[in-house]
């Protein structure tokens, strides 16, 4: 038997794979309270954690089990754990940085055991858990002070000590890759993918790495500053089994960066992008017809490996991708001529 990362590749070779999508945007359809948040384990936590929707693995085990398994049903081929600010960075915004280890453990278990379990129906098509680092609460290269340019509230190392516990959790609950998503800022992204190399050796196992950004507005932009083609030359050099974009945009206003990206980039590339713009109401509008017109037409390109949803999207959107890309050729992976590629905000590809 092949293990799974050969698994994995193979399929990429053959045929566009279907990331799930949003978790936040199903968790909200359930309309939890406090309470329900708590469960009884916290029950008497002395602040407020409603929005702590990682806490959701211990608290509410069976909610987050079947969003995965709509999600899979749906026709995804990759789940993401519920992990996306499970870093305890992130969870210390509610004061549980010490449950952060166990949230990660929880979630990859949660997720590896719905994963088994649907596929134990179809041996055919193998299911993959990736395990998610989400960019945290705060970031390596801005200042949270406009008055102090200087000043910065985390360190590279402070970081990478937080990826390295929440890697190892995931590894250790089961995890097939790790998702570093929603980039930013590409130093929190740099010492994402150093805690991760360095959990693996910690591990004594290496997994498949994802990592996708985050184009922030118009301006074709990470929130640090910098184009697509420069973010990629940034993280190149870790060797991800894929390089993508997720969030902040629409299918329309993210085309062009897909685009840029398909081009630039020498492994597979993945997507997954907020069902539009919110509304007035915090709301997203796109629904799962639309946004797969715009997957399809991203498929029939050539610009996509991996595709998949972000904020406001759900099992019918996940669906609607994976009917609609299905038999379309997965993007084939460009020959580039060999450059020394590095960036600031720009690229900068020397002869």
């Amino acid at each position: 038997m092949p293990n799974k990362l050969e698994q994995l590749k193979a399929a990429l070779e053959q045929r566009i794979l279907i990331l799930d999508g949003a978790m936040g945007t199903m968790i909200q359809k359930y309309k939890l309270e406090e309470e329900d948040y708590r469960g009884e384990r916290f029950a008497d936590w002395h602040i407020l954690i409603k929005g702590n929707n990682d806490l959701l693995s211990l608290t509410q085990p069976k909610i987050i089990e079947q969003i995965h398994r709509e999600y899979l049903e749906a026709g995804a081929d990759i789940i993401e754990t519920n992990t996306f600010n499970a870093t305890t960075i992130s969870m210390e915004d509610y004061e549980m940085a010490k449950f952060s280890r166990e949230i990660n453990l929880e979630s990859a278990k949660l997720a590896r055991k719905v994963c088994d379990e649907i596929q134990a129906k179809d041996p055919s098509k193998p299911r993959y858990v990736a395990g998610v680092l989400g960019p945290t609460s705060k970031t390596c290269s801005l200042s949270p002070d406009v008055n102090d340019p200087a000043f910065r509230n985390i360190t590279f190392d402070q970081l990478v000590e937080a990826y390295i516990e929440s890697t190892l959790a995931l590894i250790e609950g089961g995890a097939d890759l790790i998702l570093i998503e929603t980039i930013f800022d590409t130093l929190n992204s740099k010492a994402a993918a150093f805690g991760v190399e360095e959990a693996f050796e910690q591990a004594g196992v290496t997994l498949p790495v994802m990592v996708s950004g985050t184009i922030t507005d118009a301006s074709g932009r990470t929130l640090s500053g910098q184009t697509t083609e420069a973010f990629y030359n940034s993280i190149r050099h870790i060797k991800p089994i894929s390089i993508g974009l997720n969030c902040a945009l629409g299918p329309d206003l993210l085309r062009q960066y897909v685009e840029e990206l398909s081009r630039v980039c020498e492994t597979y590339t993945s997507v997954h992008p907020n069902a539009g713009l919110p509304n007035e109401f915090g709301e997203y509008d796109l629904e799962a017809d639309e946004m797969s017109v715009e997957m399809v037409d991203w498929a029939k390109c050539g610009f996509i490996n991996i595709v998949g949803g972000c904020c406001g999207t759900t099992p019918e959107h996940i669906k609607a991708f994976a009917d609609g890309v299905n038999g379309i050729a997965a993007r084939k992976l460009p020959e580039l001529e060999v450059r020394m590629r590095l960036s600031g905000l720009e690229a900068c590809n020397l002869n």
